[in-house]
């Protein structure tokens, strides 16, 4: 069976060019990866989207449910998840439908992901992302196709049981892709010693 491998953290966290990058690498060395990043699966999933707060719900069972498919499918080494899941019941969800699944936090403080944030162009997620939150918060202005910005309107719920965390405040891109992939290797080595299904905690940097 494949591992997943979901990447969590606050929007501007790097989590997206973390889980890039340790694709890229996967993939370069052979390893069959399935990428399933939130922002375009949501699109898939509602084409109209409403980013309400039901809706969001909804988005994070059926990413979970669309791994678990891939998973039971088999055919991939590695299913590696790119979604923030702001409440901790939205991937104990995942979780639940894997045997082999672990959870890689790329933590940093609010104040760091929203100057990263406020540097990102235009994409798959809305530009000026915490800029305009704080603005809504604070006016009432409203912007459309602007839902509920985790950190700002909704808090991210960190699992203390997550078995990959790693410091993205102080660490490069590639030392976090580097920690992820080493994490990866652990767990893999511990599978083919007759190992749990799920890792132990391994963190990096903090």
């Amino acid at each position: 069976m494949p591992a997943t491998l979901w990447f969590t953290g606050l929007p501007g966290s790097g989590k997206s060019a973390v889980a890039r990058a340790v694709e890229k690498t996967l993939t370069l060395g052979g390893s069959r990866v399935a990428y399933l990043e939130m922002d375009a699966r949501r699109k898939a999933y509602f084409p109209k989207p409403t980013y309400s707060e039901a809706e969001r719900e909804s988005a994070y069972r059926l990413l979970a449910e669309e791994a678990a498919g891939l998973y039971r499918a088999g055919g991939h080494d590695y299913i590696l998840m790119d979604a923030s899941a702001p409440k901790r019941a939205m991937r104990d969800y995942a979780r639940s439908l894997m045997d082999r699944f672990a959870e890689a936090h790329i933590r940093c403080p609010l104040a760091t992901a929203m100057a990263r944030e406020a540097a990102r162009p235009e994409g798959l997620v809305m530009a000026g992302l915490y800029a305009k939150a704080m603005l809504r918060k604070t006016t009432g202005r409203q912007f459309p196709g602007l839902g509920q910005v985790i950190g700002v309107d909704v808090p991210f719920e960190e699992d203390p049981k997550a078995e990959c965390v790693v410091d993205a405040e102080h660490l490069s891109i590639e030392a976090c892709r580097d920690a992820v992939l080493a994490f990866l290797l652990r767990w893999r080595s511990e599978d083919s010693r007759g190992g749990s299904a799920s890792p132990g905690p391994h963190r990096r940097g903090e």
